[in-house]
């Protein structure tokens, strides 16, 4: 057997179970949004102009923008202050990260109802010590439904900067500062830029699974705070309506393509190693 078809033979078997189990469902998916009586756009002009479901994408949108971009600077420092850990120290600290992980998404979710609710432990403290007179309605809101997506896609953005930051020569640093760099200037010249394949892969995997969580909206957000998740499931599993459930995770599968491009670019622009 030619070695040149030595790799192409062993990807084969991966290769089929994704277009099984991935782009064929998928395909189908969006084929079904094109076989409407009304016109093959007809779903995307009921959604679009239902001011609701722009509400919905927007906010949705929003959350997910926010989310990746906290998660940027939590996980960012975090993942350098672990990085220049020595090594006990590292091992504790990346399990500290990852032990979140550890636990389900809704467990992780539901303990927020716990620490945000009207007597939860936040109004509880707050209460306390005197700064509220009265407990505050932090359910059900933006915030609460951001506060735990930072809490829960933070741990990955940290995972994967940890690994590219430690592949940083201590050289280059070392050089950068003895030709008369400032610490912020290595920061922005050197380790920034080197750190960028890492921020775009963990701000792709942040803002991918913000986008399409479930779980986290239904629970913090409810019907209020409603997101593109939530609004599919409630087109498919209650209004049985599939033809706009499909619209709608066409809709969602588009963005997230277009967000995961747009950020590939803006690497490629961003990272010495390219230019």
């Amino acid at each position: 057997m030619p070695k040149r078809f030595a790799g192409w033979i062993l990807a084969f078997p991966a290769t089929m179970l994704v277009a099984l189990f991935l782009l064929v469902p998928v395909t189908l998916t969006i084929a079904t949004t094109f076989g409407d009586g009304s016109g093959p756009i007809a779903p995307y002009l009921d959604f679009f102009n239902s001011g609701f479901r722009r509400t919905v994408l927007w906010r949705t949108l929003e959350v997910s923008l926010a989310t990746t971009a906290i998660s940027l600077v939590l996980g960012f420092l975090t993942a350098y202050v672990v990085s220049r850990a020595p090594g006990r120290l590292k091992s504790i600290l990346i399990i500290a990260a990852v032990f979140p992980l550890l636990t389900g998404v809704v467990v992780r979710s539901f303990a927020w109802l716990i620490i945000l609710g009207k007597n939860g432990i936040l109004n509880n403290f707050l209460t306390w010590i005197g700064v509220i007179g009265e407990p505050l309605s932090m359910l059900y809101t933006e915030g609460s439904v951001i506060v735990a997506m930072v809490y829960l896609f933070t741990p990955l953005m940290i995972l994967t900067l940890v690994g590219v930051l430690e592949n940083i020569p201590d050289d280059v640093i070392q050089a950068s500062a003895s030709l008369g760099a400032t610490p912020a200037a290595t920061f922005r010249q050197v380790i920034f830029p080197l750190a960028v394949p890492g921020l775009i892969v963990g701000a792709v995997l942040v803002f991918t699974g913000s986008f399409t969580s479930y779980a986290t909206p239904q629970l913090l957000g409810g019907e209020r705070q409603m997101m593109m998740g939530t609004l599919m499931y409630q087109a498919a599993m209650v209004n049985f309506d599939w033809v706009s459930a499909s619209t709608i995770a066409t809709i969602m599968v588009v963005i997230t393509v277009s967000v995961v491009l747009a950020m590939t670019r803006i690497a490629k622009r961003l990272n010495p190693m390219t230019t």
